[in-house]
């Protein structure tokens, strides 16, 4: 490829490709010149083990590890289209710069597997150490910045879209705090759990167990080097679930941050107007209106969440695999570093926006007293019921009614009911300033946006950059 524009997917062209930072912090990973890097890497890491067993001298260990480290992935490319076998042309790519009495041992007692699944594991590992978990914690900082800047800013709830009870702009936020700070966790935890393998093409160790009469040392102490354990059990491949975890874990992270982004993208409606997504001095909207300013950074968070999601069934059906292995998830499992590009584009996405949304306080008070009228409902129905009323619930009901009809407040009603009048007058001066400035019955909100904050800067300190 001679430049991004030469590629197919709009992830490389569009996305991360368009990101320079991103796309050399994930090149090292996730290209097809890492991934046959990554297998070499694991060639000399065999051959190592294998010399500190006492299986192969350790000047041919040395001289496989030499190569492996220089080995070119078009020369390895150009030997695949004679082998038609990825890992063979891998492996005589090493035989072909290694001297005469060390080509027998390059990839001696090993299948291809044994270099693929443990190649994997350890490059999706180190992606995920060292680029997808930094950037995935820098949005949770800034979603954190937001919670606690905003904190006592009041704000009307919403549930099906329709005004609730009062919260506030920091309590809203501080929900995706926990949310992507627990997914930001797991995700490293899923990283963490991939295993490797040494143990042949079926997995019963049955080349190996010519070589060593320890075949299972052998593989813990070729994986140890790799910072890997070995699958419990495997077939020619390791089982499929790590692959499934990671996968799962990933896209429901990026289903958190589209969920964030999508509410976000709500309170940028005209008629709602909370918040606004930073717009550059020569940014353009649309190519007709030239008024328009659109939320399109959080839009396009919640549109690769919808191309990625569905990925998830193909790890599911790649779990599928006949008797001790079949090729069905040869191809389909290659795509897997496709949703940890698109994870880690989309947290510096929506970093970056957070960073410069703009919360309009006043807009947000306004809104709030437009629906002030109505929200004293529920601290009203609950006091009335807290001092004996039988059936208070529907009491108030009745009440919201007449009010709409009528075109007055809740409470207004309530106190001309002859009914009510009594429960009322058994009210505290506390509970009264509830009902009469039902703006500030915002619970705990203040308190958990604060709250939920520093457990999870204490809790992502390990994780998130200074």
């Amino acid at each position: 490829m001679q430049s991004r524009f030469d590629a197919i997917s709009p992830l490389d062209f569009r996305f991360y490709g368009g990101d320079k930072e991103l796309y050399a912090a994930l090149h090292p990973y996730l290209s097809e010149d890492a991934t046959i890097k990554y297998k070499a890497r694991v060639e000399g890491a065999l051959a190592q083990a294998m010399a500190k067993a006492g299986l192969i001298p350790a000047s041919a260990a040395d001289a496989i590890v030499q190569a492996a480290a220089t080995v070119e992935a078009e020369a390895v490319a150009e030997e695949e289209t004679r082998t038609r076998h990825d890992i063979r042309a891998l492996v005589n790519v090493i035989q072909s710069t290694v001297p005469d009495d060390a080509k027998r041992f390059v990839h001696l007692g090993a299948t291809s597997y044994d270099i693929v699944d443990t190649a994997n594991a350890l490059r999706y590992r180190e992606c995920v150490e060292k680029v997808v978990v930094p950037r995935l914690a820098r949005a949770v900082a800034q979603i954190i910045a937001l919670a606690e800047g905003e904190a006592d800013t009041p704000q009307i709830g919403r549930t099906h879209g329709r005004h609730a009870e009062p919260i506030t702009f920091g309590f809203a936020m501080a929900e995706y705090v926990a949310r992507l700070g627990e997914r930001t966790l797991r995700v490293g935890e899923a990283a963490r759990a991939l295993v490797g393998k040494l143990s042949g093409a079926v997995g019963a160790y049955n080349a190996l167990g010519l070589l060593t009469d320890d075949p299972r040392d052998l593989e813990a102490r070729f994986l140890r080097s790799l910072k890997l354990k070995a699958a419990p059990v495997s077939t020619q491949i390791v089982p499929p679930e790590g692959w499934t975890d990671l996968a799962h874990a990933l896209i429901t992270s990026l289903g958190v941050m589209a969920n964030l982004a999508d509410d976000m993208r709500h309170l940028q409606r005209s008629e709602i107007s909370e918040i606004a997504e930073a717009f550059a001095a020569e940014q353009v909207g649309s190519s007709t209106m030239p008024h328009k300013r659109n939320p399109v950074s959080f839009e396009n968070v919640k549109s690769l969440w919808k191309a990625m999601a569905p990925r998830i069934i193909t790890t599911y059906m790649d779990q599928i695999s006949e008797h001790q292995r079949d090729l069905t998830n040869s191809a389909s499992q290659r795509f897997l570093g496709e949703i940890l590009a698109s994870v880690a584009y989309c947290a510096g996405r929506l970093s970056g926006s957070l960073e410069g949304v703009r919360v309009d306080r006043e807009r947000l008070r306004a809104n709030l007293a437009s629906a002030r009228g109505g929200i004293v409902a529920e601290p009203l129905y609950i006091l009335l019921a807290k001092y004996g009323h039988p059936d208070a619930h529907e009491a108030v009901r009745r009440l919201t009614l007449e009010a709409e009809r009528r075109g007055r407040s809740v409470l207004e009603i309530a106190t001309l009911d002859d009914q009510l009048k009594a429960f009322l007058a058994k009210l505290t001066e506390a509970e009264r300033l509830v009902l009469d400035h039902p703006d500030e019955y915002r619970g705990l909100s203040a308190t958990v946006a604060r709250d939920v904050s520093a457990q999870w800067r204490q809790k992502l300190m390990g994780v998130t950059p200074e």
